[in-house]
């Protein structure tokens, strides 16, 4: 036992450590795991289930962040018991789940995740064309589930009674040199779940560990079976990915990978960009800054910020077609919503709130009569206020309108008149996305390159597209 121990922490002998039943078991003095740290409805879970004779062990990633000192933001407990039997012992459980059935437990907000340990019998699963596990409820022993799950520092057990960690394929090893690996043959692996390769990004990110060769060479070749995945559940990947707290260094290993294609088609094109890249940048890094102070944070913003500049490309293309810039904007609106829901299957709440910001940015170049104030009433104003500065501090219009705005809502009435009565600097700079930041040789005001439409029964004032009063951007 003693060598077996030694190897693991060296790292050596990773093939028969994969093959293994036997795990290495390390005491608390050797983990170091703090049990302050520990959930103690997680506790009760495994309490509850040996208690009635059954193996209960805390599992996954929790015990991961455990070794590295981290308090978990959510608890998983593996066992032997079935989902059946682990509903009969708590009052609040619920069995969910058609690929792998789990159960819910619930204490007040906080929900235990409780699965049986799955069997090795993956080979006979059913599967699509692609190799894609569909349906797989065959349950194990403990060391077949260990098998089973994805990466070496995922297939930790702890206890929290014994104070005692159970290591089947050199875990903690690999925590300590800081090193993704997959478990068993990597291209196998992803086949039967590609979403493992967004895992592999997302982890890689957020813990700051070099991921194995071999268990990044498939990914390349193998991104495009990310298509063959529910958009359901590759939209609950990316959410994870984007608001783990290290979305920038997520995008980043995305690329690296070569998975960011199919996910968010011309994301790449974007961050080449100067502004483009500078604009996503922004938004990333306060998506970070705001989850690790523990603020909320809204999704629709985010995906907001990451399709803006092909909302914009299509607005300006639409403009200089003719069209008027708030149809225009409606219209290219559509038409990244319509291509990403493919992709993504983006929630309609979700694309509810990102047409609101998007629809807001030319009403806040409007700054006469009641219609600043009309749009301080707009439900999603702050998220369209936050927009705005991103632009801003981009430099994709002029910072004077993210400066006025802010003058204009922290203000008071006074204040605020005094405001609607001064004659902006750079009046219509922004031109409702038309000029500023078009390209190189744009000017601030051009408008488009060929005449407009005109429409029969339609009464239009003089000013530019914007400030049509019959054209106020409501979504």
């Amino acid at each position: 036992m003693i060598k077996k121990f030694i190897r693991s922490i060296l790292g050596k002998n990773k093939k028969d450590a994969a093959s293994s039943t036997e795990p290495t078991i390390l005491s608390q003095k050797q983990h170091g795991i703090d049990l302050q740290l520990v959930s103690p409805n997680a506790i009760r879970v495994t309490q509850t289930l040996q208690d009635a004779g059954f193996k209960a062990f805390i599992v996954g990633g929790a015990v991961r962040d455990l070794l590295l000192s981290v308090k978990p933001k959510d608890f998983d407990v593996a066992t032997n018991a079935t989902p059946e039997q682990v509903k009969q012992l708590f009052r609040r459980a619920f069995i969910i789940g058609r690929r792998f059935q789990i159960v819910h437990v619930m204490f007040g907000q906080e929900l235990i995740e409780v699965t049986t340990f799955r069997g090795a019998s993956a080979d006979m699963a059913p599967k699509d064309e692609h190799g894609r596990v569909l349906r797989d409820n065959t349950f194990g022993e403990q060391h077949e589930d260990a098998v089973r799950r994805d990466f070496t520092i995922n297939a930790m057990y702890y206890d929290p009674a014994s104070q005692s960690v159970l290591d089947y394929h050199g875990g903690i090893a690999d925590i300590r040199a800081k090193t993704l690996r997959i478990i068993g043959e990597p291209e196998a692996r992803y086949r039967e779940d590609p979403v493992r390769m967004l895992r592999v990004v997302r982890f890689a990110a957020k813990l700051k560990f070099n991921i194995d060769p071999a268990s990044s060479a498939p990914i390349a070749v193998m991104a495009p079976l990310i298509d063959n995945v529910p958009a359901a559940r590759v939209f609950d990947e990316m959410l994870k990915l984007l608001m783990s707290g290290h979305a920038l260094a997520c995008l980043q290993q995305l690329r690296k990978q070569g998975l960011h294609h199919g996910l968010l088609p011309l994301l790449d094109v974007v961050l080449e960009q100067p502004l483009g890249e500078k604009f996503v940048t922004l938004a990333l890094a306060n998506t970070d800054a705001r989850i690790k102070q523990g603020k909320p944070v809204s999704p629709g913003f985010l995906f907001a910020s990451l399709l803006w500049h092909q909302v914009l490309e299509k607005w300006r293309a639409y403009q200089a077609a003719g069209e008027y810039p708030i149809p225009a904007l409606h219209l290219a609106a559509d038409d990244v919503l319509n291509a990403q829901t493919e992709k993504l299957a983006l929630q309609r709440k979700i694309a509810s709130d990102m047409r609101d910001i998007w629809a807001m940015q030319p009403r806040f170049e409007r700054r006469t009569g009641k219609a600043p104030y009309k749009l301080l009433e707009h439900l999603r104003l702050r998220a369209g206020y936050d927009f705005l500065l991103l632009r801003c501090a981009s430099g994709e219009i002029d910072a004077e309108l993210g400066d006025w705005w802010t003058a204009f809502i922290d203000g008071d009435a006074p204040e605020r008149e005094v405001l609607l009565s001064r004659k902006p600097t750079n009046a219509g700079s922004s031109n409702a996305g038309a000029g500023a930041g078009a390209g190189p040789g744009s000017s601030p005001n051009a408008g488009p390159a060929k005449k407009r439409k005109r429409r029969g029964g339609r009464n239009r004032s003089k000013s530019g597209g914007a400030d049509k009063p019959s054209n106020d951007g409501e979504a």
